[in-house]
């Protein structure tokens, strides 16, 4: 039985080792080709694409926001269960990796395939609009199988905390290289469209990057599929349901970041993208602003380390949210001042300043979040001898994303509200509807989710019984290699998967 090897061999190797490497080099660059191929995409210009190309009504994404959140409801649980049951040869993780990314992959191409399935065609046109739904919630589907295992892999990748933490620096400061092409060619190139510098058809701009970088993800996803291997082994016996939700109520720490994710989640935004369009009338602008903070963000890591000796996890995590709140209020008040959010002279530099200030904390953003979600799947395991990653994931998951559903209906009626005109020329919006743009960018986003950092305040895991944690984790998986390697008969095997449980 497959599970119980991985128990003796990793639990012995990481119990006697403390802080050694157990990922190579061919693993990393793998794990760095994965988190890069997260941000391979035009994402950034999904919001342009759906009301300015695809051209589906505001009122209609009103809807479909809501009944995708009573099926995420429904689907998220029941894909819970499935990947926490999950005991494979290959791990609990990495199938969902690869068989979500296939669906996801070809989904997409017909997602920017549908200006030409569908030429011509008014908003409110249903055949479009079903189609796109129906398309809409399968790749959800397959997405939510996908984002369980990633971020239950992450927290299985190796038992130590430390070379965990390296991963994840690495891998997002090594994608930075990659990650923003994606968005600084297409965005150069939508401009020259969008000017009628150059003659092609925005469906066909769209197509040809969306399908491109779609089938490059999919090679990555692969490529990390066949070469990374999970490490901290699960319970031989599995978690029934009962104790997965267990795992949600009683980890404090995964129901800090929940609250906080959920009151910060209540933000009401459009994104900065639209600003840069409809007011400034250009995106490419959006990228010379952040020029000059492009060296910091690369820098921004070298400050995670010595930060990290000198304050708490906790204090990190508040201190980055609160500062980049600040210096993006700081730009709204500066910005609604005579209308200086149209004047290019005053507000374009005051935003590149304000990219070299919050750059100065971009390696915290990347890094501090995501060492606190794998510190909650740990001390699942600590409390109560069992790991429940998927179950963990769902929670945050479902969370998020019924917000998200219902915060994006409220934001598509808003912008209905403030007057915005759904595939009108560049530059045109009425400048009431402007200053609502440049608003729901900067200032609003950030007034209404500042709820976020008060849980944060409660976040039970010091330094101190951080570091107890986990010893006494490498402990344990220490004792049950030894006593796995001793178990000759079924029975003994039973009652060493049942003793892992702790009875409370």
């Amino acid at each position: 039985m497959s599970t119980e090897r991985e128990i003796i061999e990793i639990a012995d190797n990481s119990a006697s080792l403390k802080n050694r490497r157990f990922v190579g080099t061919k693993e990393t660059v793998a794990y760095v080709l994965e988190d890069t191929a997260q941000s391979l995409n035009i994402d950034s210009f999904k919001e342009r694409y759906i009301y300015d190309v695809v051209k589906i009504d505001f009122n209609y994404l009103a809807i479909q926001n809501i009944v995708a959140t009573v099926w995420d409801t429904i689907n998220d649980t029941f894909i819970g269960v499935v990947v926490e049951r999950t005991r494979t040869r290959w791990g609990k993780f990495r199938p969902y990796l690869l068989l979500g990314q296939f669906p996801l992959t070809i989904l997409g191409l017909w997602y920017w395939l549908i200006p030409f399935i569908f030429p011509d065609t008014p908003g409110d046109y249903l055949p479009k609009w079903i189609f796109y739904f129906a398309m809409s919630l399968i790749t959800e589907t397959a997405g939510t199988f996908t984002g369980i295992a990633r971020t239950g892999f992450g927290s299985t990748i190796t038992p130590e905390p430390l070379e965990r933490s390296r991963l994840i620096a690495t891998a997002n400061l090594m994608s930075h290289f990659l990650e923003d092409i994606p968005y600084l060619l297409f965005g150069f190139l939508y401009d020259l469209v969008i000017s009628n510098k150059i003659k092609i058809r925005l469906p066909k701009l769209f197509a040809s990057f969306g399908v491109s970088f779609a089938l490059i993800s999919a090679s990555f996803c692969l490529f990390f599929f066949l070469n990374t291997k999970e490490r901290v082994p699960q319970t031989i016996k599995k978690p029934s349901v009962i104790q997965g939700l267990k795992a949600i109520v009683t980890n404090k720490p995964m129901l800090v970041c929940v609250l906080s994710n959920f009151l910060g989640g209540f933000a009401v935004g459009t994104g900065r993208t639209n600003f840069y369009i409809d007011v400034i009338g250009s995106i490419t602008w959006k990228t010379i602003v952040g020029i000059p903070a492009f060296p910091i963000k690369f820098i921004s890591y070298s400050f995670v380390e010595p930060l990290r000796k000198k304050f708490s996890t906790k204090a990190l995590w508040i201190f980055e949210d609160a500062w980049t709140d600040f210096l993006w209020l700081a730009v709204f008040g500066i910005g609604s001042i005579n209308n200086n959010f149209q004047k290019k002279h005053i507000i374009l530099p005051l935003m590149a300043i304000e990219e070299i200030f919050e750059m100065c904390v971009y390696g915290l953003r990347r890094v501090i979040p995501a060492e606190i979600s794998n510190e909650t799947m740990d001390y699942c395991e600590w409390k109560n001898g069992y790991r429940a990653e998927a179950m963990i994931g769902v929670a945050q998951l479902t969370i998020a994303k019924l917000q998200m559903a219902v915060m994006g209906s409220i934001n598509s009626l808003i912008l209905k509200g403030i007057g915005y005109v759904q595939g009108a020329t560049v530059g045109t919006q009425a400048d009431r509807t402007k200053w609502w743009i440049f608003a729901l960018g900067t200032g609003i986003p950030r007034i209404t989710g500042a709820l976020g950092i008060i849980p944060k305040l409660f976040y039970p895991i010091s330094a101190e019984n951080r570091d107890q944690m986990y010893a006494e984790l490498r402990e344990r998986r220490s004792k049950v290699a030894e006593r796995m390697k001793s178990a000759t008969t079924a029975e003994e095997i039973d009652e060493i998967a049942d003793s892992q449980f702790i009875k409370k």
